[in-house]
């Protein structure tokens, strides 16, 4: 029976994309103590372990291994021993060549608990995404997953290449591209057909992925000539033939580009996810975070504005942040919105709109361009000398709104209702890496804070000149202010979106001229 120590769980973390990891995967990475991953494994994955556990990189390279699989094996049964839940983090599925069964061995022997969580392989899901499915009825039923190599003290192979080639369906090699001429050799040398088509995918479902397509007579000479390298699929059949009408992932507007978001953490999430949609990665760096005053003054202030919220005639919104930081003091007050009542509400936004509707506030105004200059125009038909304005806002909110309203003779009180700062914390270890690789392509800016906050972010991990680590990168912002902060730190700006709205800020990001680099130091 198993011991009572730790646990070890032996995860297949899907071909890349770190979306089609399976949700009890997804479970095991966030219980863990220690996540133990290679390269073929998403990085993004690792953002969802809790806090304090630690990762292990065991990444092995086609000509150079981290740690022995020996090794690998005793590490995985030491950190059990010790007590802790141990996620071993595999790309692809862990029982197709990824060689569970021998890290699984070991823990059998020593009694210590394991579960095998499997993945979906890279044997199916690359040529999916390059549009090849692997069986097709006007095509064939079958399939074989093949190994491209094996063991180098080998004096004989383990594949039957003329089984293989006497087969009708399809034919999948796995890490086999520095064997690409044996294998086209023998199976031409067993019978099949000089013009069989042949494809090759490179780093399947990840930005990087390339495809290569020929036939048995000429895909050893395209590699070559492409200088092609691994990691990498082979697939040989028929099927390959539907690519040319079935390939989606790399016709996506934002494919091969590898998007930087500096929004804060909470609010990433919807930026990330569009920009997902149209087949790019996004990489969160959140450079702002945001929190509710800590200065005893200016929470004194807000609260003495939000305790005579029954005296204004207006409350005006400039940001779904001022919505929710406004409502959660109102909640630590304990005051009623219903002070509210006499007050007429706008907004500055449809997504401020619609978060002032969720809180059963209907808003009077939505400027067309979403802008502050835009609201007033439209309110001032509104307004009337004497009336009381509330503006809850950010502690850095330009001040051109607030002193309009006061040149045509309203009274209004400025509250703080959260501030932006640096965050205490930040992953630029990492970020500046993907910089300096080359594997950022883009860069997206929601504010002027987020565009001052990255360049301090930088300058603080030791980069003096922060702007010529983003020499070349392409910029994209929501808005000419942003725009001219980003112009004015010595970025490249691009594309400005027409409105301020994330929605707004995508289409200019995916009409952008943005340039994919290749993937940098694999």
């Amino acid at each position: 029976m198993p011991n009572g120590t730790g646990i070890v769980y032996l995860v297949g973390a899907g071909p890349g994309d770190p979306k089609l990891i399976s949700l009890r995967g997804l479970e095991a990475i966030r219980k863990a103590d220690v996540v133990v991953y290679d390269r073929l494994a998403s990085p993004r994955l690792l953002k969802h372990m809790k806090q304090g556990a630690e990762k292990i990189f065991v990444g092995k390279l086609p000509d150079k291994h981290m740690l022995k699989q020996s090794e690998i094996n005793r590490l995985l049964a030491d950190l059990a021993l010790q007590g802790k839940t141990v996620t071993r983090l595999k790309g692809g599925d862990p029982c197709v060549f990824g060689r569970v069964g021998e890290e699984a061995e070991l823990l059998a022997e020593h009694n210590i608990r394991f579960e095998i969580i499997p993945g979906i392989t890279s044997a199916i899901a690359v040529p999916a995404y390059a549009g090849i499915p692997v069986t097709h009825r006007d095509f064939t039923s079958s399939f074989t997953i093949v190994t491209g190599h094996e063991y180098n003290n080998k004096t004989y192979s383990d594949i039957d290449y003329a089984k293989l080639a006497s087969a009708t369906g399809t034919i999948i090699f796995l890490m086999g591209v520095a064997n690409i001429a044996n294998i086209r050799d023998q199976l031409l040398k067993c019978g099949k057909p000089s013009d069989l088509p042949v494809a090759l995918i490179r780093w399947g479902t990840w930005m990087e992925q390339e495809t290569l397509v020929g036939t048995l007579e000429t895909i050893v000479e395209q590699v070559q000539e492409a200088k092609f390298q691994s990691p990498a699929v082979i697939i040989v059949g028929e099927v390959v033939r539907l690519r040319e009408k079935l390939a989606w992932f790399e016709h996506k507007p934002l494919f091969g580009k590898r998007i930087l978001v500096t929004r804060s953490r909470t609010q990433a999430s919807e930026l990330a996810d569009r920009i997902d949609e149209l087949g790019g990665e996004a990489v969160e760096f959140p450079v702002v975070h945001m929190r509710q005053p800590l200065d005893g003054g200016k929470l004194q202030e807000l609260d003495n504005a939000l305790l005579q919220l029954d005296r204004y005639d207006w409350v005006m919104f400039t940001s779904v942040n001022g919505v929710e930081f406004f409502f959660q003091r109102l909640k630590e007050l304990r005051i009623d919105v219903r002070q509210m009542h006499r007050a007429r509400i706008a907004a500055v936004g449809p997504r401020t709109a619609e978060w002032l509707l969720d809180r059963g506030l209907v808003s009077e105004s939505l400027p067309a361009k979403f802008q502050a200059d835009s609201l007033f125009e439209l309110l001032e038909p509104m307004l009337e000398a004497g009336q009381r304005v509330l503006l809850p806002r950010a502690d850095i909110a330009a001040k051109w709104l607030p002193g309009k309203l006061r040149e045509v003779g309203l009274d209004v009180t400025e509250a703080d209702v959260y501030e932006t700062v640096l965050p205490e914390e930040d992953e630029g270890e990492e970020i500046i890496e993907m910089l300096r690789n080359g594997q950022i392509h883009a860069l997206t800016f929601t504010s002027s804070s987020t565009v001052t906050n990255l360049m301090a972010i930088l300058k603080r991990r030791g980069i003096e000149k922060p702007a010529d680590l983003l020499s070349g990168i392409t910029a994209v912002c929501i808005g000419p202010i942003t725009a001219e902060t980003a112009r004015q730190a010595g970025l490249q700006v691009e594309a400005v979106a027409e409105e301020a709205t994330i929605e707004s800020l995508v289409q200019a990001l995916a009409a952008a001229p943005i340039t994919a680099k290749s993937k940098g130091a694999e």
